[in-house]
């Protein structure tokens, strides 16, 4: 690897990093493992990251093209909703059964749930256009080691943190905390992707 590939991965995975540490996406995910299996959560998770940064660098700028804009609000808006349903969910449920049957449930729905989630609030997200853009300076190799490596971490981090804040909070509390976070990451993203232009905040300056 050449000094200018050196440049453009850590470029790369310093902006995708640190986009992501603060983006909704990152809030839902640590929102969902404090409740949820950390091992399947992370993977789950990990995997929906790094298939949307196969898919921006692969697609490159052509993916914008071919879903435009009003699709790519809709996908937006998909991944606002699921949460939303998720949070009603959590919030509806009955109480929870003893701790090791509770344990298997959420390892076996965990990553899924987090695959499903990440999926659909990265789907045009910030760090996705990011990707994209980055993708004609500095090739598909690069952008995709850099960003998948810098998304796979703050996912370790995200679910560490999640995982933490559930143990030492108090159940009842946690699960309020939670399906707030939710609700807010859900109706933030239904918003920007029926109508970006009311959060210009998260916008890339990037028309899609």
């Amino acid at each position: 690897m050449d000094l200018g590939s050196l440049t453009g991965f850590a470029v790369v995975f310093a902006v995708i990093g640190g986009l992501e540490l603060f983006d909704r996406t990152s809030f839902a995910l640590i929102a969902l493992a404090t409740r949820a299996h950390a091992l399947g959560t992370w993977v789950g998770g990990s995997l929906a990251f790094v298939l949307t940064t196969s898919i921006a660098v692969v697609a490159g700028t052509a993916l914008a093209d071919v879903l435009g804009p009003s699709r790519i609000g809709l996908l937006r808006a998909a991944g606002g909703a699921f949460l939303l349903g998720y949070a009603a969910w959590l919030y509806f449920q009955p109480e929870e059964p003893p701790e090791d049957d509770a344990l298997r449930r959420t390892a076996r729905s965990s990553f899924a749930t987090a695959f499903v989630t990440i999926f659909l609030l990265e789907l045009g997200d910030t760090t996705q256009i990011f990707e994209i853009v980055f993708v004609a300076n500095w090739g598909t190799w690069v952008v995709l080691g850099a960003g998948s490596l810098a998304l796979v971490l703050v996912a370790a981090w995200d679910v560490a943190l999640g995982h933490r804040l559930g143990a030492r909070v108090e159940p009842k509390r946690l699960r309020q905390v939670v399906v707030v976070v939710l609700v807010i990451v859900g109706a933030v993203t239904i918003v920007y992707g029926l109508a970006p232009g009311a959060l210009p905040v998260l916008a890339t300056g990037r028309p899609l």
